[in-house]
Formats: C-alpha cells, structure tokens, sequence
C-alpha cells in the first residue's frame, strides 16, 4: 500500500490493538503510526549498527504526504552514508538548549505541587530531587534508558524495589511532561525493567512468637526503636520513621500527626502506651532537629529528615531473626488482628489505624465524627501490655498475665 491521503483515512486498529505501523511498499522504512484515538504521525524507520532506530517526521494532519515522502527519503539518504539521523536531531536539541535535568525538575514540581495532594506531592519530591539528584547534572536530551536503567537500580539497592519503582514511576511522568513541553523527544524510561516481582503478602499475620523473636533481634538503633514503635502502635512506616518532636506531646502523651503525613490527609492521634512512651523518652533530642530518628543531610537543614536506609536495615534483622519472610507492613496487619483477638472493638481498631472504611466509610462517617479517643488509649495500653508478656516471655515484672477483656465493656 501507498502512503496517500486517501489511503491513510481508510486505515483502521484491529480489534485489541492500541497502536499500529503501516509502512509504505514504495519507499521501505516511511511509514505512519496509527494510534488509539485517531492519532495519525509519519515516521521513518532503520536499521544503523545491528540496531533499528526509529524517528518522528510530524503529524499526517498538517504534513502533506508527499512532503513526508520527501523528508523520510532525505533521511534515509543520509543513513546510506553512513549518519544517524535520530542521533543528529538528539545532538542538534542539546546544543540549542543547555537544559539540566536538575534545572528542570524544579519546574514540574511546582506545577505538580497544586495538582497532588500533600502527601504525593512529597513523595514525589523525594524521588525527583533526592533519589534522581545524580541525573540532576546532565542534559536532558542525553538521558537514554541505560542511565535510567543504572540509577534505578542503585535506588532499589539502597532503598528496595518498591522505591525503586515509585522513582521509575516520578521519571516516567516527568518525562511524558518534558516532551510535551519540547524539551526532549523520547521517554528514557519507557522499556527499563521493574524491579518488585509484585508478590505483596495481604495476609501475613505474624505469630505471637515471631513477634517476639523480631523484637528480641533488633538492633539498639534507629532502626530498631523505629520498628518497636511500629510494633506498638501499628502506625505506618513513614509516619514513624520521619516522626517528628513537634508531632509529640510526653505529658499527655499522644503522637500528632497533621494531614500532610497521613495517607488519608486526616489529622490522626496516636496515644502512646507506657512501653511506647519509654521508647521515646529515651531518645536524645538534638540542637536544631525536629526529627526524631534518622541523620542530617549534608546541606545541614532538615528538609529531607528522617529515617533512610530500610532495605539494609531489614535486611540485616532478617539474618538475625530467623522467621519465614515477612514485611514492615505485615506488622500494622498483625497489630489489627491481636488487638482484635484481645476483644478490641471493630471501630476503635479502625480509628487507631486512621482508617476511613467499615465504621466510618461513606454516609456514616459523614456524622460520625468521633475520634474514639479514649477508646484508642485504652486498646493500645492493652496491646502495650500484650507486648510486653511476649517479649517477658510471658510474665511481666510484677508476675501478673495479661488478661482478654472486651475494650468495649471497659468504655461503656
């Protein structure tokens, strides 16, 4: 077939498929991409050192065929001797523009600052401006996959595969935004491989015993008390390991959490049993930090506080405590279930996970406003105690067992 006007128009998807490569009979190698939704772009296609390479000529829209023909037959002329049209364009768009990836990455978090709620925002931020920052000195037009492909890789090294892909995830939409904005023409991320197998545990509930063989192996540091605190107040593991002193009250003593760190942009309070409290008061406060774990960052602020390094951190307590896999967040799922085997009310156990479904989804939770305050108190000291036989082995200081009680009898 033809590459002419009429022809183009007549060319349809088959069923199922998004997008389709027509190429001309005359002329080997033009031809014109017909994608979902109608669009219809001319491109040129060939083959330079083993590998094929493909570029865009325009839309079919407002290029003339014939005039496609032309440029495409141009181009192929050149490959003929022995030159990379493809590689000429990148070469010609770095030149004209001295663009940084670093320089640019301040602009499209600004523009998505209004468009994300809190929380995606900051994740977002995290993952362009620290996890990419050794991208940030290099041209835009120069980033090809193998350098996308290298720094995920080193990002699921120091932080674990999920990050890694939440940070391929932030490129690839930054991307897709840069070419839109003509400052690159392809997407460097597209074809790079994931790097979590998706296999996620939504039932792994932790035994008694293991909980107490992973309390027992960890460590006397960040991590470790990190881990504890998770254990006690099946909190999440951001909201804990950036957890900040201002977000503290030890008189009271509750953790405050504002929207901005909650998943659901809820305020959220935390009572803090008196084994949770003791893990606290033993923390040093530091001259100029607000965060509790985790170190400064070279730039001396504490604009990227707290904790790093949880991929080698669970690592290392996997050697020490050896149970079947598990994961951080199966320890919020464990502290669910215990909490409501001690007869802990369906409700409270929501409110203490600052969860927004069951008891207070849809209508209900229009006018249901409680916080469930002193309920929460209540179950979370009754977890604390629980804890604590476990890690005692069974027997607190004072010689006395934990006893089952329903919440709810005590509140009533």
């Amino acid at each position: 077939m033809k590459l002419t006007k009429p022809n183009i128009e007549r060319l349809t998807l088959a069923r199922g498929k998004s997008e389709a490569i027509f190429f001309d009979d005359d002329m080997p190698g033009f031809g014109l991409r017909l994608r979902e939704g109608g669009s219809r772009t001319f491109i040129v296609q060939y083959a330079l050192g083993g590998r094929q390479r493909r570029m865009t000529i325009g839309a079919a829209k407002i290029l003339d065929p014939k005039k496609a023909r032309q440029t495409a037959g141009n181009l192929l002329a050149k490959v003929r001797l022995g030159h990379d049209p493809a590689a000429d364009r990148a070469e010609a768009r770095v030149r004209a523009s001295d663009e940084l990836l670093g320089d640019v990455v301040g602009r499209f978090l600004a523009r998505q600052e209004g468009r994300l709620r809190p929380r995606s925002y900051v994740d977002a931020k995290r993952y362009l401006a620290q996890y990419s920052k050794p991208l940030h000195s290099l041209h835009l037009a120069r980033i090809n996959r193998a350098t996308v492909a290298a720094r995920l890789g080193k990002i699921a090294d120091e932080h674990g595969p999920v990050s890694a892909d939440r940070a391929r995830a932030a490129l690839s939409s930054f991307f897709t935004w840069a070419i839109g904005e003509g400052l690159c023409d392809m997407n460097p991320v597209i074809g790079t491989n994931k790097h979590f197998d998706g296999a996620k545990s939504r039932d792994r509930v932790l035994a008694d015993r293991e909980l107490a063989l992973i309390w027992r192996a960890l460590p006397d540091s960040d991590y470790g008390e990190i881990v504890k605190l998770l254990i006690l107040t099946g909190q999440r593991r951001e909201e804990i390991g950036a957890l900040q002193w201002s977000e503290v009250d030890l008189e009271e003593p509750v953790i405050t959490l504002p929207p901005a760190r909650t998943k659901n942009c809820r305020p959220h309070e935390v009572p803090l049993s008196k084994l949770a409290l003791e893990i606290l008061k033993s923390r040093p406060a530091r001259a100029g930090r607000d965060s509790i774990f985790g170190h400064r960052p070279r730039s001396g602020n504490d604009r990227q506080s707290g904790f790093q390094g949880w991929s080698k951190s669970k690592a290392a307590l996997d050697k020490q405590a050896t149970i079947s896999p598990w994961r951080l967040h199966d320890v919020r799922r464990t502290v669910a279930t215990r909490m409501a085997e001690l007869g802990v009310q369906p409700h409270v156990i929501e409110a203490v996970l600052n969860h927004i479904s069951g008891h207070k989804a849809g209508v209900a939770g229009v006018y249901n406003r409680s916080s469930y305050a002193a309920e929460k108190r209540a179950a979370l000291e009754l977890w604390g105690k629980h804890v604590q036989l476990l890690i005692d082995g069974g027997k607190h200081g004072d010689g006395q067992r934990v006893v089952k009680f329903p919440v709810r009898a005590v509140m009533d």
